[in-house]
């Protein structure tokens, strides 16, 4: 389930930065399928606690599986966002100033990817390190967020364009958000520790 909205949000951003449809179109055929895994994981959880009765890292194990299924579905959400507001771009002009999308989006990928990979080793460094590019990708989004609106108000003729890329960049910042959720329970599954609402220096 990872790998497959890993890749939905890595082909909702090729979507937007080359213009290419049938990335977006993936991206959305994808998303029943990312919703049906989020259900398999659900039922699996429910049944290895009724039928196990798993205590202690176990139990954290399954509670962090569902809550982390959870955070990816609605990462899936926000890729097919992305991607339905990629193919409504392409059928206009584009921006007369080109915006930095491409380190947002990388820096929300590599999170994401950290994240889950994170999870798959138990490593609760690795999930940390996460946490850390939180306030970067928030910063980014930002400065994105002032350029577009710096440009509406010079030439309004832009604005319907630039509230969509608005928006896609809040989106990309939720994705790091909901990472940035994984991280946090995998920190909770390695070391039985609940590091939500903590400062990065608290976390650290």
């Amino acid at each position: 389930m990872g790998s497959l909205v890993a890749h939905s949000i890595h082909r909702s951003v090729l979507s937007l930065v080359e213009k290419n449809e049938d990335y977006a179109h993936q991206v959305i055929r994808d998303e029943s399928r990312i919703d049906q895994m989020e259900v398999q994981i659900d039922d699996l959880a429910a049944s290895l606690i009724v039928r196990d009765q798993p205590v202690a890292r176990d139990m954290r194990l399954v509670v962090a599986a569902i809550k982390i299924s959870t955070d990816l579905e609605r990462m899936g959400d926000l890729a097919v966002h992305i991607a339905e507001r990629s193919i409504s771009l392409m059928t206009q002009p584009p921006l007369p100033e080109a915006m930095n999308f491409g380190a947002l989006a990388s820096l929300v990928e590599s999170m994401v990817l950290s994240s889950l990979d994170g999870f798959v080793k138990r490593d609760a460094q690795i999930a940390r390190s996460v946490l850390e590019h939180d306030d970067t990708v928030d910063k980014s989004r930002h400065a994105i967020q002032h350029q577009l609106i710096d440009l509406m108000q010079r030439d309004s003729s832009t604005i319907t364009r630039a509230i969509e890329y608005l928006i896609i960049a809040r989106k990309l910042e939720r994705i790091g958000d909901h990472a940035t959720n994984i991280a946090e329970d995998v920190i909770f599954l390695a070391q039985g520790v609940d590091v939500r609402h903590r400062t990065t220096a608290e976390v650290a």
